[in-house]
């Protein structure tokens, strides 16, 4: 069935003309992102092009999707902007909060019990403001949108960063906070700066072990994890069409990993099958008549290095798979090194576990491929020696691959079952061993692999790689064994290789369901009304942040001098902490507990100045609120990596810390800081960092000048009574600005801020 096909429709209908005039404005050929980006400008188009990089644009996405964990704190928000309705189509889809335990039935069964009063919210909150509802066990909220709702040459964000799985359909699908997802549901503009673009040219055809995930693994070891930031990669080429659809959106997918905008591939033959294989040939007709706009114009992809900022080359026929890891999702070694470098870097050769599925890698085409793999160790009697998990990416793939018998193939190596839900991916995992703390590794066909994500243990080593991949390597038990050159022993001693994996893009019986998951929301909501007691641990009504005074902010603490790495995982931790999503004075106990304080390099571990001890970041913070100080955090490059998860920029905004100033920010964060009236800035000179010490004291000379492109200056005091003065940047423009006094982004829209 095709959802919101109005919508859609009146898209298409409007595209070739808009495209036509954005031609004539920028007096060149287009790419396919520009045509999409064009087409969904807010406003009509501007007297002079945008600036790539430079101009704040505000757009109008076709549609809003939200997990559960972050839709909690999405529509407490949306709650307080006095709305009857969503604006656009959106969707809530329940994947986070189910724990992966024993397997597929006892974990949904106990998510269901243990998180019933979340579920009831936010399916009555979705009933009353008309949107749609998966519930928990429909499966994850990227390859639900796939198979759904994601359609070519369309826009959408949605409250996880790996929203940009949706541009294997042909979209411009982006991630935000729920703030953003909270002015588009309310009928305002999304801003955006304009985003630099990278075209990724493919050529070849993949062969072999190698699969579309090795795309995205190599290119993410071209661009590392903030090579992408501020673009668009947008790829094209024989080899790119050839792609399956399901495959492309592994590769848009974990375009979040290289802090890319999204990513996006044109329309082509693969993405027509892959819509009228998932009951959705309305819109394939639709885009079928308009197929030559649905990509970008032929110029541009003759002579790319003439349209694009950053241009990459891949041959498909000679890539190697690739293994990436561990602690982050850019050290890519191809498979033919990978053994030697678990070696020479002492990585713990023992395969613990091996897991395949999650929103990455979940298809059709992954399940088969991994399956063809496990039936040939189970025809030859071989079993998997790691722990071996499955998690299907929806109920439609699993109750399909079930129904074709390859679950059990799974089950018969001695693999898991998991719920349709994220689980492992995003440290919903009690995971089976008797020292959380001991070093050792595992391999996943996931997105993610920063230290602890996916079990909590910082010695944890992981290790990202095909389905396939994972597969082999957990027959094998050892991270050294190369499926594509050596054997495994049988239990008689006998050596046998594998083959090569085959796969099917398709079900050649088409998916199967009996009950996909999903609640239509009521006609008429205005009868229904929204309980949450005072005494929930879970859900707690949110109240307006406090405006800014207009004076300059002196007499700031330092909080922390974070270390290195600091993600949106190490600001605001998921694991245990997802139950108080919706709670954000009780999950704000979690914030910057994971930062490495760069006087003690230990986590969790911060000096009160007002007493001089050292405690927990968060029990250190409310000592300060309590006295009425306000504080900064200072932090290294690309800080707040990683998620969408807006309780990173929440939590220090609700303990109030007042600051935030880094050599460099992630996207998404930046953009929440600014939504919660935080300051978000970055050192002019990024040696100043040093400057920090660990009793300073901080004061604003000039921030009641704060104005577009001006830099601010920070006085930094310290105990011995000598000062530094800190000159730092910062991006907002005059609305963001607006933002800041009136206190949050959601203030401008309520009204709240309307007395500043």
């Amino acid at each position: 069935m095709a959802f919101d096909i109005d919508m859609i429709r009146k898209v298409y209908e409007e595209f070739q003309a808009k495209t036509s005039q954005t031609r004539q404005l920028l007096n060149k050929p287009l790419s396919f992102t520009e045509k999409i980006l064009y087409n969904h400008l807010y406003e009509a188009l501007p007297d002079q092009p945008f600036q790539r990089g430079k101009s704040y644009v505000d757009f109008a996405p076709d549609r809003v999707a939200m997990q559960d964990a972050t839709a909690q704190m999405a529509l407490l928000q949306f709650m307080m902007a006095g709305k009857e309705k969503a604006a656009v189509p959106s969707t809530v889809h329940c994947d986070h909060l189910i724990q992966a335990k024993t397997g597929a039935v006892a974990d949904l069964k106990q998510a269901l019990d243990v998180n019933s009063e979340v579920y009831d919210f936010l399916s009555s909150v979705s009933n009353k403001y008309g949107i749609g509802f998966w519930k928990p066990g429909a499966g994850i909220i990227h390859q639900v949108v796939l198979e759904n709702y994601a359609f070519p040459g369309g826009m959408m964000i949605g409250t996880d960063s790996h929203t940009v799985n949706a541009g294997g359909l042909g979209m411009v699908a982006i991630g935000v906070g729920g703030a953003d997802a909270v002015d588009v549901m309310a009928g305002m503009p999304w801003e955006l700066k304009f985003p630099r673009l990278i075209g990724v040219k493919l050529s070849g055809r993949l062969n072999g072990w190698t699969s579309s995930k090795d795309v995205i693994l190599k290119v993410a070891g071209i661009l590392t994890v903030k090579g992408g930031t501020g673009c668009i990669l947008e790829y094209f080429g024989d080899g790119a069409e050839s792609l399956s659809c399901t495959g492309k959106g592994t590769i848009c997918n974990m375009g979040a990993e290289i802090g890319a905008t999204t990513s996006t591939f044109g329309y082509d033959e693969k993405m027509s099958t892959y819509l009228r294989g998932t009951d959705r040939s309305e819109i394939a007709d639709l885009a079928d008549g308009i197929k030559a706009e649905l990509t970008g114009d032929p110029e541009v992809y003759q002579d790319p290095e003439k349209y694009f900022d950053q241009v990459i080359e891949i041959d498909l026929s000679t890539l190697e798979p690739h293994i990436n890891g561990p602690f982050t999702p850019d050290r890519a070694i191809p498979i033919s090194a990978f053994g030697a470098a678990v070696k020479e870097q002492g990585w713990p050769q023992k395969l613990e576990v091996g897991l395949i599925g999650s929103c990455t890698n979940s298809s059709y085409e992954d399940i088969t491929r991994a399956a063809s793999v496990a039936k040939q160790a189970l025809d030859k009697g071989i079993k998997a020696r790691s722990e071996f998990t499955v998690t299907p990416g929806s109920e439609q793939v699993r109750y399909t691959v079930e129904r074709d018998g390859l679950l059990k193939i799974f089950e018969d190596i001695g693999g898991v079952v998991l719920a349709n839900a994220c689980g492992p991916c995003i440290g919903q995992w009690a995971r089976h061993t008797d020292d959380p703390d001991r070093k050792n590794s595992i391999i996943t066909s996931f997105n993610r692999n920063f230290a602890k994500r996916n079990d909590g243990n910082p010695n944890t080593h992981a290790f990202v790689a095909s389905p396939e991949i994972v597969t082999a390597l957990s027959l094998a038990g050892d991270l050294t064994f190369n499926p594509l050159t050596d054997t495994l022993a049988t239990d008689s001693g006998e050596q046998v290789k594998l083959n090569e994996p085959s796969g099917e893009e398709m079900p050649s019986r088409g998916f199967d369901v009996e009950d996909a998951g999903y609640q239509s929301p009521a006609e008429d909501g205005s009868g229904i009304h929204i309980n949450v007691s005072p005494d929930s641990k879970r859900l707690q009504l949110l109240t307006p942040f406090s405006p800014w005074d207009g004076q300059n902010i002196t007499g700031m603490k330092l909080l922390i001098k974070a270390k290195g790495k600091c993600t949106t995982d190490h600001i605001s931790m998921a694991g245990p902490w997802l139950r108080f999503r919706g709670h954000l004075d009780n999950i704000s106990d979690n914030m910057l507990t994971g930062a490495i304080n760069y006087f003690n390099e230990q986590a969790d571990s911060v000096k009160n100045q007002l007493t001089g001890e050292y405690g927990s970041v968060p029990a250190v913070q409310r000592a300060y609120k309590a006295a009425g100080i306000p504080t900064i955090v200072v932090g290294d490059h690309n800080y707040g990596e990683g998620s969408s998860r807006e309780h990173a920029a929440m939590e220090p905004r609700h303990l109030g810390v007042r600051v935030i100033l880094v050599k460099s920010f992630a996207r998404i964060h930046e953009t929440n800081l600014k939504k919660q009236g935080m300051l978000g800035l970055t050192f002019a000179n990024e040696a100043d960092y040093d400057k920090i010490l660990e009793d300073d004291t901080f004061a604003f000379a000039d921030l009641d000048q704060f104005a577009p492109g001006r830099q601010l200056n920070l006085i930094v005091q310290h105990a011995d009574g000598s000062e530094d003065q800190i000159i730092t940047n910062h991006t907002y423009n005059e609305g963001q600005i607006e933002w800041f006094k009136a206190g949050s982004a959601l203030n401008m829209i309520s009204g709240q801020g309307a007395m500043v």
